[in-house]
């Protein structure tokens, strides 16, 4: 049964004074920036030394498409060998890759250089996100405070996506074009070591786990559901791509480069507030009607973008669409928890988020093209076009984001061979 929002906002507080919670949330509060920060951050540097939104959509498309591709293998190795042994290596190499990335830029290198530095710049990003809620799975088991954390999880996703591009982009105009990458990488490397540190709080590997008690997981992917929100989350990939370059390309166009913070800071403004809200509310309706709901409000938003010709008249659009926004993600998110065993669900959350990746990638390059050969906002079309087509298939194949009866398989132990239910 449902309960009232007022019932469920004191959980926040009493969520947050979980013991130990604090030691992995603030350092991976900052060790997830880098998801949100390092496309953007490509767009203007590349974009800075070329001259060119084609070839910095490239690149950064480059980079999404390897963390859309790598995210569940990273997922699968974090559940077999410990958070711990795969985050280590991982923001070293991710560090580095960056920073190779960066020189590389600025030393005029050519473009085929910059595609092979950003491969491991991409492939190498902490799945930050996953992990954090697989960790609260492990400190809340059994606890009716289980939801509360993922609602507070998804909010944070979103303080995420807005904060990430938002700090790159001041830092990328306000203060030098390599500064976004390079204020990524540090935040890589400190806040990864740090929440890599905290070993007390990270699920058991199942390597560890004994003989019998072995679990083989079936692929997250195998759920029809999950590939029905893989599309959907490529659609707000779109978005938030989308968005960035065109955001970048009309404030240049107009001379006015320094309102690109402003109108995207707008824009992250609709999105963090209506996930504060969505967050705190108990809702009565379905979460699979919610999400086709508020992907067709996101669809309707997205539609006007491209004929927006003032900065003011952006600035409201762009509030609605982030509205629009984390309804539809954390709706996902939710939906998750009902469509796959436990034992599956980091590998798909890591799905859903290096699918954002996937939209995000393609979004920048065939934004950077239009820019590059159409009118100034033709780029507003792809949040419009990835939308629409996401939720066509949405539509289409809604009756597959419905749980199936108790009784079918999602995950089985090796050695015992009995069906999980779905929760």
């Amino acid at each position: 049964m449902a309960s009232t929002v007022t019932e469920s906002r004191p959980g926040y507080g009493q969520l947050l004074r979980t013991p130990r919670a604090w030691t992995f949330l603030l350092p991976g509060f900052a060790a997830r920036q880098p998801f949100a920060m390092l496309t953007i951050s490509i767009v203007l540097l590349v974009q800075h030394t070329t001259g060119s939104y084609g070839a910095a959509g490239a690149v950064s498309a480059v980079t999404g498409v390897s963390m859309a591709l790598f995210a569940p293998f990273s997922g699968k190795l974090a559940d077999r060998f410990g958070q711990r042994a795969v985050l280590v290596p991982g923001v070293l190499v991710h560090s580095a890759s960056v920073i190779t990335l960066t020189v590389l830029a600025l030393s005029d290198a050519p473009l085929w250089a910059l595609f092979v530095a950003a491969v491991p710049a991409g492939a190498s990003t902490p799945q930050i996100g996953p992990m954090v809620r697989a960790r609260w799975g492990v400190k809340l088991q059994g606890s009716p405070l289980a939801t509360t954390a993922a609602a507070f999880e998804s909010v944070t996703d979103e303080l995420t996506f807005v904060l990430g591009p938002l700090v790159a982009t001041a830092l990328c105009t306000g203060v030098d074009p390599s500064a976004g990458l390079l204020t990524e990488a540090g935040l890589t490397l400190i806040g990864g070591l740090l929440f890599a540190a905290q070993k007390g709080t990270q699920p058991k590997p199942s390597s560890h786990v004994e003989g019998h008690a072995r679990v083989e997981h079936v692929s997250a992917l195998r759920v029809p559901g999950i590939r029905v929100l893989i599309v959907t989350f490529l659609g707000i990939g779109a978005v938030f791509g989308g968005m960035q370059v065109s955001l970048a390309a009309f404030t240049e166009s107009i001379g006015e480069p320094g309102l690109n913070g402003v109108l995207y800071g707008t824009f992250a403004a609709g999105n963090m507030l209506s996930g504060v809200v969505c967050g705190a509310i108990a809702w009565k309706v379905s979460p699979q009607r919610r999400l086709v709901v508020a992907y067709a409000a996101l669809t309707l938003m997205a539609s006007g973008l491209w004929a927006a010709h003032s900065a003011p008249l952006l600035a409201g659009l762009g509030l609605l669409v982030g509205v629009c926004i984390a309804p539809a993600l954390i709706t996902g998110y939710t939906l998750v928890d009902k469509l796959v065993a436990p034992t599956g669900r980091t590998e798909a959350f890591t799905w859903l988020t290096g699918a954002v990746a996937l939209g995000q990638a393609a979004a920048v390059t065939v934004a950077g093209q239009l820019e590059d050969r159409f009118w100034d906002g033709a780029g507003f079309l792809v949040p419009l076009g990835g939308t629409a087509l996401a939720l066509a298939v949405l539509v289409t194949l809604r009756s597959r984001l419905v749980p199936k009866a108790p009784g079918r398989t999602v995950a089985r132990g090796v050695g015992h061979r009995q069906p999980v239910t779905v929760d």
